[in-house]
């Protein structure tokens, strides 16, 4: 299907109003899984032309995206993953588990961003920093749409490598999200320690519904509800 290559639009934007210099895109994978981490890519392209064939990470084959993810992180001037564990999604949520993430990513960087594109429509990020929400970012913004496609596959080769331990749930073809082999080898051997227990996927599992997880914390009940953490500018 065609598509529009993403530009520098919003970035040439934010650096003539804002005066920043350095502007990263910021982009996850990993939300809706029932195993394993949520992954952030921090990445920063300055105003050069993009590799080409570069868009969103789910418009792309997992063949051509696995090559351009390798050209991508020489091409691009920096970049940073940060990942939030199971363990911390079930304990912070989700929203904070993505604020987590993606402060480890930014703080990874080389240098300090002055702003940020951030995809989507909710700023998990919230102060200190600035930043400016896209809808389908990774679609229209270069340095977003770079972060997609690198976290999507440094994220499914962490998923990959699981596959030697927890064969029955086909990790390398699902990378921890929702499937039927997936279902399947839950319903027979449970979660494994990559799974998050918070996760409504195990109320439909009755024999393993009592290692749910409940979260108690009321900052996390509320960034959950959709708020947001900061200013967008």
């Amino acid at each position: 299907m065609p598509y529009e290559p993403p530009t520098h639009t919003v970035e040439r934007s934010i650096r003539a109003t804002t005066g920043a210099k350095i502007v990263a895109g910021v982009d996850e994978v990993g939300r809706g899984a029932w195993a394993g981490p949520v992954t952030v890519c921090a990445a920063v392209t300055g105003l050069r032309r993009p590799p080409p064939g570069l868009t969103d990470s789910k418009l792309i084959s997992p063949k051509r995206r696995t090559e351009l993810a390798g050209r991508l992180e020489q091409w691009v001037t920096s970049h940073a993953l940060g990942h939030a564990s199971p363990e911390e999604i079930d304990q912070l949520g989700m929203t904070a588990a993505l604020r987590l993430a993606a402060v480890r990513a930014l703080d990874a960087l080389p240098v300090r961003p002055d702003a940020i594109i951030l995809d989507g429509k909710h700023n998990y990020l919230g102060l200190p920093w600035q930043v400016r929400t896209v809808i389908k970012g990774d679609q229209s913004c270069v340095a977003v749409a770079a972060a997609s496609v690198i976290a999507k596959v440094r994220r499914d080769a962490m998923m990959a490598e699981l596959q030697g331990e927890f064969g029955d749930f086909g990790f390398a073809a699902n990378a921890g999200y929702p499937s039927p082999v997936h279902k399947a080898a839950l319903e027979e051997w449970g979660p494994t320690p990559y799974h998050r227990l918070s996760w409504s996927y195990l109320d439909a599992l009755p024999q393993w519904r009592h290692l749910k997880k409940v979260r108690v914390s009321a900052e996390a009940a509320a960034l959950e509800s959709g708020g947001q953490l900061g200013f967008e500018f």
